[in-house]
């Protein structure tokens, strides 16, 4: 009989194995990430960058010209873009759209991608909202956003490298009526969240999204510095989950769990659920994204 150590650790190694097979992202994003870090950036030099792939112009276009942002006139210029929006806001654009041009093709044998993205883009909406609420910066709204939108990135490795047993993990879920990240637990040793990071990692995500993809379940184990972020997603999450829009797997929440990431949002649940018509508008909108990633 097989030991179950040596069964987890050999399902870690093939995990590893194909997210090392992953598309990096391209030297583009990367550069774009890169300029934006720097202290002194202009919109003049990310414009330098950008104006070099003729797709990613096209995405930035694209995205300043929809009801996304909803602007009273058109905008053809790259650099007038990139000062309208901000380096922040077109670093994050830049980012997400590369990675769902990665991952928003891909096809999971145990849950709906169409289901999935709607949850990813909820999650998203519903943590800038929140954002808005807490009066985080209009600059940083994004990144809320982008987190919001990337969080749920383990599952789909996870659940493609393992159809049956992520099948396993979600019944067990729904029989047990636990979360979903504690039966990916049981069935494999670990969870999507550390999947999540292994992603983050090799994609050279920042600190402040890698600690949301490691620990959007449990947003009180971030240090202080990054806990804005994290339980923000934490609380958008859960109110995706909630009011089933979408679905990345996880029916069932469990109180303690609850209870501990409001109670580390910050924020009461009355304020959270009255967004709930303003986020089902924007999510609308916000398809924008997985069109791009789609062309």
């Amino acid at each position: 009989m097989a030991n179950p150590l040596d069964t987890r650790e050999e399902l870690f190694r093939q995990l590893r194995d194909f997210i090392d097979r992953m598309p990096s992202l391209s030297t583009t994003v990367t550069k774009v990430m890169e300029v934006c870090n720097q202290p002194n950036t202009s919109p003049n030099d990310l414009n330098r960058v950008i104006a070099l792939d003729p797709v990613l112009t096209g995405h930035v276009l694209k995205l300043i010209n929809s009801a996304y942002y909803s602007l009273p006139n058109q905008v053809t210029s790259l650099t007038r873009a990139i000062i309208m929006l901000g380096l922040n806001t077109v670093k994050n654009l830049a980012l997400s759209t590369a990675i769902l041009g990665t991952l928003g093709k891909e096809k999971s044998q145990c849950f709906s991608m169409d289901t999935f993205w709607t949850h990813s883009i909820c999650v998203g909406v519903t943590a800038k909202a929140l954002a808005a609420e807490k009066n985080v910066p209009v600059t940083l709204r994004e990144e809320y956003f982008v987190t919001g939108l990337l969080h749920d990135l383990g599952k789909i490795p996870l659940s493609n490298c393992f159809p049956e047993q992520y099948q396993q993990a979600l019944d067990l879920a729904d029989l047990q009526r636990c979360s979903l990240v504690r039966a990916e637990k049981m069935i494999f040793g670990f969870d999507h969240r550390l999947t999540g990071k292994m992603i983050g990692e090799k994609w050279q995500l920042n600190p402040a999204m890698l600690a949301c993809l490691t620990h959007h379940h449990n947003p009180e184990a971030v240090p202080e510095d990054k806990q804005g972020l994290v339980s923000t997603i934490a609380l958008a999450n859960l109110f995706a989950n909630i009011f089933a829009i979408g679905s990345a797997g996880d029916i069932h929440q469990e109180a303690p769990v609850v209870e501990q990431i409001i109670a580390t949002a910050g924020t009461p649940w009355s304020r959270v659920s009255a967004l709930l018509d303003s986020v089902q508008q924007e999510i609308e909108k916000a398809q924008i994204f997985l069109q791009i990633a789609k062309e």
